[in-house]
């Protein structure tokens, strides 16, 4: 291992975190409600809860959690729905109540529910009502026995609520028709909780905080177990990271990416809510132009997202006219930024895009680009405080600076293992308990890391190493290309062979044009030898690249 990082630290960031500074983050949630508790927390919809009101709701739904359901601690609640304010309500009464949060994705289909609620034997289900009737499909095959339904305007103030619902199902009709016996409502059990006594609950660094499920793109989706001690660490780890370029004032986020995703859940929802920051909810961010609307209403000071979403941003009208001149930190994660992206993004918003890295398994920021950084430059930065990243070969030696390799890491933010999966976790990590990420990177002499591409995605072609990430990088560079995505296929001569994937910016471009881009502009072997034009790629609802769907 080479810790050449720590030679170019940002200055004011210590080398190591008091792990022992909270408990839980049960305790961090009650702090920081105290500290700042006239602030703004979040928003949604022109709707504002102040922390004070994220202390009171939060209690209150613990309260109800506790003596209405009788749920102890380490009983799992599993919560589906998209941004809005009863997430963050019914996620910090949770953890509040000692319980282990789910979080699903609400898109998920009734065969993915099913699993994960089978999987981590959930009883206890809060889920929007537009996706209800995924639940009723495989209800009577799952172990929920208690259901919360709640409206996307149940947490707004009057008249808004009133309207949004109504809107949202009988003009939009976007709730499907659903029937869950016995079902009960969010605003009652809140209003029920607001009766009830909150009885505080010990909680310490090795209790399960989340389940946190991965995608599951090479097979059913595993539950990664954070406990309340890993994820305090990783805030922990971020506050030293930001702190000095963090504003005292407080800052504006715009959190568009699901907070049911790790990079979200922690960066957004815990780490920016610890120093007193606004986070501004975006529930539906594929509704790009509602979403620049939202721009244009705040001063934001930083916006985290993924590639996808800021290529999205850069190609709707009207964002290039906004103000960004309270912008700070352009924050991105879960998937390669392309250089054009980066540039272009720059070149509108005169700020770079400060690229990070991380996994659900490691809670889950590991490394980070120092936030005063002035250009992108491809890397994923340095290792946060207290974390060692290591680049070992398939007989887990480490590598010399340079070499690509399997990106490992150990430190207080990993995971212990996954749910339920004594196999899986003797192989994720290695006999001195590093956890083996399955990404290849490379680390240079300054003690940037550099992603070079998942394992499970590279392409072999006769003999070569082939990495998507590099020919997607490249092909962005295209004035007429709007997106792409390359994998590989199976070829008789060279034993896989790279497809590429096009969606188009400008309509009169042909195949033949991206061709002889690739041949000018990459080697030999790395050029596709497969080209499809296609309407849209395939993606996670994060954002990510769904390869597997495109092979």
């Amino acid at each position: 291992m080479h810790k050449n990082w720590f030679e170019n630290y940002p200055i004011g960031v210590r080398h190591t975190i008091d792990t022992a500074a909270f408990e839980s983050v049960a305790s961090i949630i009650e702090d920081s409600c105290a500290d700042h508790a006239q602030r703004t927390a979040y928003s949604s919809m022109d709707t504002a809860l102040t922390f004070a009101d994220v202390e009171q709701h939060s209690k209150a739904f613990a309260a109800y959690l506790q003596q209405s359901l009788q749920m102890r601690r380490g009983e799992r609640l599993a919560i589906m729905m998209p941004n809005c304010l009863q997430y963050v309500i019914a996620l910090f009464g949770a953890l509040r109540a000692g319980l282990v949060v789910v979080n699903i994705n609400p898109l998920y289909t009734a065969r993915e529910l099913e699993h994960q609620l089978v999987d981590a034997d959930v009883k206890t289900l809060l889920v929007m009502e537009n996706f209800a009737a995924t639940l009723e499909k495989i209800y009577d095959s799952v172990p929920v026995e208690t259901v919360i339904t709640t409206q996307l305007g149940d947490m707004l103030s009057l008249p808004r609520r009133l309207l949004t619902n109504f809107v949202v199902k009988k003009v939009k009709k976007l709730v499907p028709d659903w029937n869950l016996p016995g079902a009960l409502d969010f605003p009652s059990a809140l209003a029920e909780g607001r009766r009830l006594t909150f009885e505080p609950v010990k909680i310490g660094p090795d209790d399960l905080a989340f389940l946190q499920y991965t995608g599951g793109t090479t097979g059913p989706a595993k539950g990664a177990m954070l406990s309340h001690g890993n994820v305090v660490a990783n805030v922990l780890q971020c506050q030293e990271w930001f702190k000095p370029e963090m504003s005292d004032t407080g800052e504006l986020v715009i959190t568009a990416l699901p907070m049911y995703h790790i990079f979200a859940l922690t960066v957004n929802t815990l780490v920016y809510f610890s120093v007193g920051a606004h986070n501004v909810l975006i529930t539906n961010p594929r509704d790009m132009p509602g979403f620049v609307k939202t721009l244009g209403k705040y001063p934001f000071s930083a916006i985290t997202g993924v590639n996808t979403l800021y290529n999205g941003l850069l190609n709707t009208p009207g964002f290039a006219e906004l103000d960004f001149s309270q912008l700070k930190f352009s924050m991105s994660g879960g998937m390669a930024t392309q250089q054009a992206v980066a540039e272009r993004w720059f070149e509108v918003t005169g700020h770079p895009i400060i690229e990070g890295y991380g996994l659900s398994e490691t809670a889950p920021v590991v490394s980070c680009n120092p936030l005063n950084s002035r250009m992108f430059n491809h890397s994923i930065g340095m290792p946060v405080p207290s974390t060692e990243v290591d680049i070992r070969n398939d007989d887990g030696d480490s590598l010399a600076i340079g070499e690509p390799g399997e990106l490992c890491v150990r430190g207080p933010q990993v995971t212990s293992g996954y749910w339920r999966q004594d196999k899986v976790n003797v192989e994720a990590f290695t006999e001195d308990g590093f956890f083996r990420t399955g990404d290849i990177a490379r680390q240079d002499e300054s003690g940037l890391f550099y992603i070079v591409d998942r394992k499970k995605d590279m392409i072999l072609v006769s003999g070569f190493n082939v990495y998507p990430n590099e020919i997607e990088d490249v092909v962005a560079g295209h004035e007429g290309v709007l997106e792409a995505a390359a994998v590989g296929v199976p070829d008789e001569k060279s034993g896989e062979a790279v497809k590429l994937f096009v969606v188009k910016k400008d309509s009169e471009l042909k195949l033949d044009e991206v061709r002889r881009y690739c041949r000018d502009h990459l080697t030999g072997y790395k050029v596709p030898k497969h080209y499809e034009f296609i309407a849209e790629v395939p993606k996670s609802n994060v954002g990510k690249i769904l390869r597997k769907e495109l092979r």
